[in-house]
């Protein structure tokens, strides 16, 4: 992924007000960011942790989703939990359900979509090796090149921004 600027991002937002994106905060770690490791920039907004961002590069620019994380994590039998987006197996504190509300007039009627990922939103750094889940559930092996579990990733956030950008 090419590096983005602060404007770049800010306006990329489909399913939020241009003040909420202006009133948004990056990452802590925004300077640092690997862009080369990155398929897409995913964070916790640090100024409000209920509310996560997902940033994602198109052929006419980038496209930033708006979402919502649960006040209160999940707790339940469940051991292990599988991200949605790149399949990385967690235990179940290390997934979360994230909504994003619709683009459009559907999104300002209360309308949503929701996805289970990873809970930091490290999913390109999880399939390429660099970030180890926390707790381990026992990593199941793949006969797929790191190529197509990245196109697989991609095509499932791909699925999950049509959802919320559709007409």
């Amino acid at each position: 992924m090419d590096p983005l600027t602060d404007k770049q991002i800010r306006s990329s937002f489909v399913n939020c007000t241009k003040g909420e994106a202006a009133r948004l905060r990056l990452p802590l770690d925004f300077a640092e960011l690997p862009w080369e490791d990155l398929d897409f920039i995913g964070w916790v907004d640090p100024g409000a942790p209920l509310r996560a961002h997902l940033v994602l590069p198109r052929a006419d620019g980038p496209v930033g989703i708006s979402l919502r994380v649960p006040s209160v994590s999940r707790t339940s039998a469940v051991k292990s939990s599988l991200c949605q987006v790149c399949l990385t197996g967690h235990a179940s504190s290390g997934v979360t359900l994230l909504v994003a509300p619709l683009a459009g007039a559907r999104g300002r009627e209360g309308n949503t979509v929701g996805i289970y990922v990873c809970a930091d939103l490290a999913c390109p750094l999880y399939v390429r090796g660099k970030r180890q889940p926390k707790l381990r559930t026992g990593r199941y092996e793949e006969s797929l090149t790191l190529d197509e579990r990245l196109a697989r990733m991609s095509g499932n956030l791909d699925a999950f921004v049509s959802k919320v950008t559709e007409a």
